[in-house]
């Protein structure tokens, strides 16, 4: 890892134990974790390949798994890859650093590596890389995925990463917005939203 992510340097001891029985608690009070799958759902043909960039303790791309895609979940906190492995066999975890990803780390049973039809960083992950790294995650990013694919991104616009300040990092990957909303289940944006999700494509 080239430099510490925001996950690290700006939480507190214990934060990823602390993020992982959270989303337990949740997942046992019945609550809906699965709004960002059901959107990536949506835009895929079935059985497709998706890249879960960010994917934190698992949840998004256990959905999509249920949903007979094929998943990969790559997270820089081995804590939250064991508990994803723990609590949701099916997808492939990978612990790595968005910011040096490559598409070869992404085939844990060391086969041909293939592109995926789409990305999703979901959960704030653009919130929590490292400084100054968002283009090169989202260049990174791009690169899994196959020309015609998509990433679709969601975060509080209000913590750390302003949208314009994302929206270069966009262009400086080498990828475009093709649609903005305001929350994953599709409400417009609009200039006060505190959220969201953007739709990119290649360029």
């Amino acid at each position: 890892m080239t430099q510490p992510t925001r996950w690290v340097t700006d939480t507190k001891d214990g934060h990823s134990h602390w993020y992982i029985d959270r989303f337990r608690r949740m997942a046992a009070d019945g609550e809906d974790l699965a709004g960002e799958a059901r959107l990536v759902d949506a835009m895929l043909p079935r059985a497709a390949r998706v890249l879960d960039a960010g994917c934190g303790t698992g949840r998004v791309a256990a959905e999509l798994h249920a949903r007979g895609h094929v998943v990969v979940g790559v997270d820089a906190d081995p804590e939250l890859i064991d508990a994803a492995r723990a609590d949701h066999p099916g997808p492939a975890w990978v612990v790595g650093d968005l910011s040096e990803l490559e598409l070869a780390d992404l085939t844990p049973e060391q086969g041909p590596a293939e592109l995926f039809d789409a990305a999703v960083l979901a959960g704030n992950v653009m919130v929590f890389v490292a400084p100054g790294t968002e283009a090169e995650v989202l260049r990174r990013v791009g690169r899994c995925v196959v020309p015609d694919g998509f990433v679709v991104v969601g975060f509080h616009v209000n913590r750390h990463l302003a949208l314009d300040d994302f929206d270069q990092a966009v262009g400086e990957a080498a990828l475009r917005v093709e649609h903005r909303f305001a929350t994953w289940d599709l409400k417009a944006w609009h200039d006060d939203a505190d959220f969201a999700v953007t739709v990119l494509r290649h360029r």
